[in-house]
């Protein structure tokens, strides 16, 4: 899903960590390419709203929502964090 203003990223913070149907973890991507996880958007959800109101690349901007299918080894970049996988679990 991809992010380009404020509403987008509001919905996908009500649509919630994780995809339905199926349950399947997401995560955000900055326009730097750093995954942050919900957990992080929610506690820095002024500076991403900020980023994209304002179309900053400074670590901030979100634009876009994915899910996480085998990558066991994703962190969010802003808590060092694992992000959960949906089938890369050893």
């Amino acid at each position: 899903m991809q992010i380009n203003s404020i509403s987008d990223f509001r919905a996908a913070m009500r649509h919630g960590p994780y995809a339905w149907p199926g349950g399947y973890p997401c995560y955000f991507v900055t326009s730097d390419g750093a995954a942050l996880s919900f957990k992080a958007a929610r506690k820095e959800r002024r500076n991403i709203l900020d980023s994209i109101a304002h179309h900053c690349n400074d670590g901030w901007r979100v634009v876009g929502l994915n899910v996480n299918w085998e990558d066991d080894q994703l962190y969010c970049d802003h808590t060092n964090e694992r992000i959960e996988s949906a089938y890369g679990e050893g």
